[in-house]
């Protein structure tokens, strides 16, 4: 079947599928759609983070970062995501919403130099919908109505824990490993409405496993006096999910559930190495500007079976940009002027390419910091607005707007108060 003749298939309302991370006919490729390692205070600056240093927030884009914090502060960074899309091809439209968690990340100390760090956040995430109606005269005079479903669903997760050392004044390295693991399904049902005939459902379920390493750095110059520069970068190697795939075949009708197939093997997914490029100035607690540039090379990286024969892998690119600003950040008139404020903006070329046109996505991104209680306790928001894909060549067009919300907490341990 090729990419053309699948995506001609009206986009199903996504609220009849059971997906619950991204409702898009691309995470039909691959291992998906790629979740992104964001947080709401990154996501507001466009995404950047290699060479973003904040005692405020956790920084886990570069986990180098994390020396920047109070040698006695623990942190804790806990976020949802909403996403809204609203999804057209030449012929039809739907639209979607979906929410889950975005991070969970706690952060603290290990002696004077070092910081260590732990989470959990999705990697990728799969969830889409095509139905067609059967046109053969034929084929409905002897069968009665003929529906064809193609559905999927699905996330892999990513659990991480890492650590980071002060080297000097001037540098900063972190190391973080990286278990994979979830599942992922792909469904092909044919419903028929002649009672006479059995429904037909079949499909593919694929259970990932695997283990990565990631360096990261960054190195901090003051050119003039109030102004901090930093230059960062992130590699993380490829790596081999083992897991098993499942391929099954039923026939069932109100009554009887027969199994045509069931048959599991082992199976692997090799993902490749990425690495990601950045740089921040920062004048003192009043603002900060960055960009990054991340590249990761998918064109020999092997999948799971997938349905589609113009699907072909591609190198991913992405370039980020953003800024924050704060007019006083110990102001005690006015809280609109303690707040944070961001924007940015991303370009990404996706590892997607089908029929030879490759799927890209432009997005703008606003975002605020509102302090709770301690200037360091705050409830962060980001908003992330753009488009992917097209309506040319039988492909389709997604408007979105992205949300996560997210609770940075802060406290000092192990200070003994002077007065009781």
């Amino acid at each position: 079947m090729t990419i053309a003749a699948l995506l001609s298939f009206q986009i199903a309302y996504a609220q009849e599928t059971d997906a619950l991370g991204t409702f898009t006919p691309y995470s039909l490729f691959g291992v998906g759609d790629l979740h992104g390692s964001n947080s709401a205070t990154t996501l507001g600056m466009g995404g950047i983070g290699m060479g973003v240093r904040d005692p405020r927030y956790i920084n886990f884009k570069n986990i180098a970062s994390l020396t920047e914090r109070d040698t006695l502060s623990f942190m804790l960074d806990l976020g949802v995501y909403s996403k809204n899309m609203y999804l057209r091809d030449q012929n039809t439209k739907s639209a979607y919403n979906a929410a889950n968690i975005n991070n969970f990340v706690f952060s603290f100390p290990i002696l004077d130099k070092h910081s260590m760090l732990v989470g959990i956040m999705p990697y990728s995430n799969m969830g889409y919908k095509f139905q067609t109606g059967e046109t053969d005269p034929v084929l409905i005079s002897r069968y009665g109505d003929i529906r064809y479903t193609k559905y999927g669903n699905g996330n892999i997760n990513q659990l991480f824990v890492g650590g980071a050392v002060k080297i000097n004044q001037y540098l900063s390295a972190g190391v973080k490993g990286i278990y994979y693991f979830g599942s992922q399904t792909n469904h092909s049902d044919i419903y028929f409405s002649s009672s006479a005939v059995r429904t037909v459902q079949t499909g593919w379920k694929y259970s990932p496993h695997g283990f990565s390493l990631e360096g990261a750095v960054q190195g901090i110059y003051k050119p003039a006096e109030d102004y901090t520069l930093v230059l960062g970068a992130v590699y993380r190697m490829k790596n081999k999910m083992h897991g098993s795939m499942t391929r099954y075949a039923y026939v069932y009708d109100s009554e009887v559930k027969d199994t045509v197939e069931f048959n599991k093997v082992a199976s692997n997914i090799y993902i490749p190495s990425s690495f990601s490029v950045g740089a921040t100035l920062r004048k003192g607690e009043k603002w900060m500007a960055g960009v990054d540039y991340e590249r990761q090379d998918w064109t020999k990286a092997e999948f799971k079976q997938t349905v589609g024969v113009g699907y072909k892998a591609q190198t991913a690119q992405s370039i980020r940009t953003g800024i924050e600003f704060v007019p006083n950040r110990y102001d005690i008139r006015y809280y609109y002027k303690r707040m944070t404020y961001r924007a940015g903006f991303h370009y990404d070329k996706t590892y997607v390419s089908l029929d030879g046109k490759s799927i890209n996505q432009i997005g703008f991104t606003l975002g605020v910091s509102l302090p709770v209680y301690r200037l360091n306790n705050s409830f962060n928001v980001a908003v992330d607005f753009g488009q992917r894909g097209s309506k040319t060549g039988n492909l389709v067009r997604e408007n979105y707007v992205n949300f996560i919300f997210s609770l940075s907490l802060h406290d000092i341990w192990f200070v003994k108060p002077k007065y009781q």
